[in-house]
């Protein structure tokens, strides 16, 4: 896959392509990465990229005439027809679903903004979608453009060193991860769960699937909502469910025992 970045800052990207899995995608040849900076292509010698909005307001603009010229460079540079993105926090918000569909073109141009935004006709005339990290706002485009290419990146074929981590990655089938451990099998009082220990990969394979659907019961409900879970998803969760009740029942009389036998020193005091 190609990816061109148009940034007032394209020094930030080269983190991308030298670390992590972004990093070894680049070495690999499985991802390409050029930058265009709308300051080379302004006219006047102070380089200048704002200009005042029209209807007066706080902040600045990024100027047209040089943004439209790096983006025009950035799709001149692309082998094919590119989908070009502006990172905005109007945009569609980023998820996994989403993630999979930008990693299917072959070509992408992230336009990151700056100052309080770009012109509309730009948006109207350059760009084919917008996206937003989230409801939140940053500085800039630059960091929500980064996380992108990371997400995208972990889609691509041959990227990831196990095949079937992405598959397993949260939100890849609409539910959060399960827990996950590694050595010592104790560590201060608290121990592996036994069923990973066990050698049952059946009976591992239903126990992180209860542990999905658990999480993403107690942390993001709503993303329930959104699945036609299986009779025995459903069979799961409600089992981790009437688990995690008989726990908080539990719990509670243990709290009521102990202030039970707490002695009473009240009448101790003077």
């Amino acid at each position: 896959m190609w990816i061109g970045v148009v940034s007032l800052f394209p020094e930030m990207f080269r983190a991308v392509g030298l670390y992590g899995v972004t990093g070894r995608a680049v070495k690999e040849g499985k991802l390409s990465l050029q930058c265009w900076n709308p300051r080379d292509f302004t006219h006047d010698r102070h380089r200048t990229v704002d200009d005042r909005p029209y209807g007066g307001g706080p902040g600045m603009l990024m100027k047209v005439q040089p943004l439209t010229d790096a983006i025009h460079a950035a799709k001149q540079a692309s082998k094919v027809k590119p989908h070009v993105i502006y990172l905005s926090p109007q945009g569609r918000k980023l998820d996994q679903q989403g993630v999979r569909e930008l990693a299917g073109y072959d070509a992408l141009i992230l336009v990151a903004g700056r100052y309080e935004g770009i012109d509309e006709r730009v948006i109207q005339t350059e760009i084919d979608t917008e996206w937003s990290v989230g409801d939140f706002v940053l500085s800039g485009g630059e960091l929500p453009a980064m996380v992108m290419i990371d997400a995208v990146a972990r889609m691509l074929p041959g990227v990831l060193g196990h095949e079937g981590s992405a598959e397993q990655d949260s939100f890849s089938a609409g539910l959060l991860d399960c827990p996950h451990y590694t050595r010592p099998e104790d560590m201060s009082g608290l121990a592996v769960p036994p069923v990973l220990l066990s050698g049952n990969h059946a009976a591992i394979e239903r126990w992180r699937m209860q542990q999905q659907l658990g999480r993403t019961w107690q942390r993001r409900p709503e993303l329930l909502e959104r699945l036609a879970l299986t009779k025995q998803q459903q069979k799961l969760l409600a089992e981790f469910i009437r688990i995690e009740a008989d726990k908080a029942d539990a719990d509670k009389k243990l709290g009521a025992s102990d202030e039970q036998q707490e002695p009473d020193h009240s009448a101790d005091r003077s």
